[in-house]
């Protein structure tokens, strides 16, 4: 069996975004970008499901401008096999990358395709649903246990009231949830050997998608400053206090 793993370059979740001084948008001049941490999930998630034998080749996949290689250099460091880059300085919305993954499936034929549940940039949380609905394929999202059997995979699910077990013949897409694992460190040694490993660049235009943007940002702002709170002497200060708030 085949994986497809789609990863995305976004800003490293350790920083903090700035807004550009404009509002059009977050400044991302000098600042830290790494894997989205939920493919970085998927990633992990795929290469465990190849060293228990139910794969046989990882290819990362990865939309966005050339220094995305670095992302996908990453994911092949970690164990894929190979990566496909399809380079666009466009800022490509889930729609048009979800339609770019179909016409690379299409080609690849993978038994799972498997990619974060959302990116921390957007929080978007729609790719992968809007790739089950294009290529019309079960989809298990928001994975917490993904499981093989036979030509199904069974997907324990985050859901709001505990978790929700799914059974889905293959091919299939699954996206992952933070607690599925726990992402290995790509050694240096498997650095070194990721350079040597296949990386195919192509364009959107390659599977005849157009990356126009359908909305449009009209603001961007930071969230306000949150108040500091207030210490009190005891719970009949506090009682005090929340009923001159009102709250009790």
């Amino acid at each position: 069996m085949k994986i497809l793993v789609p990863v995305k370059r976004v800003i490293d979740y350790n920083v903090k975004p700035r807004v550009k001084a404009d509002g059009s948008g977050v400044d991302l001049a000098n600042v830290k970008m790494s894997m989205n941490p939920f493919d970085e999930i998927a990633v992990e998630e795929a290469i465990r499901l190849k060293e228990a034998g139910k794969a046989e080749e990882i290819v990362a996949i990865s939309v966005g401008p050339a220094k995305a290689q670095e992302t996908l250099r990453t994911a092949l460091a970690m164990g894929a096999d190979r990566a496909i880059l399809v380079e666009t300085d466009d800022e490509v919305e889930p729609l048009a990358v979800a339609k770019i993954l179909k016409a690379i499936a299409e080609e690849e034929q993978p038994g799972l395709v498997m990619l974060g549940k959302q990116a921390i940039d957007d929080d978007s949380n729609q790719t992968g649903q809007m790739l089950a609905a294009l290529m019309q394929r079960p989809q298990g999202t928001f994975a917490n246990t993904v499981e093989i059997d036979g030509d199904s995979v069974i997907v324990k699910r985050e859901i709001d009231g505990g978790l929700e077990t799914v059974k889905l013949t293959m091919p299939a897409i699954v996206t992952t949830d933070l607690r599925l694992n726990e992402p290995r460190y790509a050694s240096l040694p498997n650095i070194m050997k990721a350079k040597k490993k296949s990386l195919d660049v192509k364009t959107p235009a390659d599977y005849g998608v157009d990356t126009a943007k359908r909305l449009t940002t009209t603001n961007v702002a930071e969230p306000p400053v949150r108040q500091a709170g207030e210490k009190v002497e005891d719970v009949d200060a506090l009682v005090m206090k929340m009923k001159a708030l009102g709250i009790a």
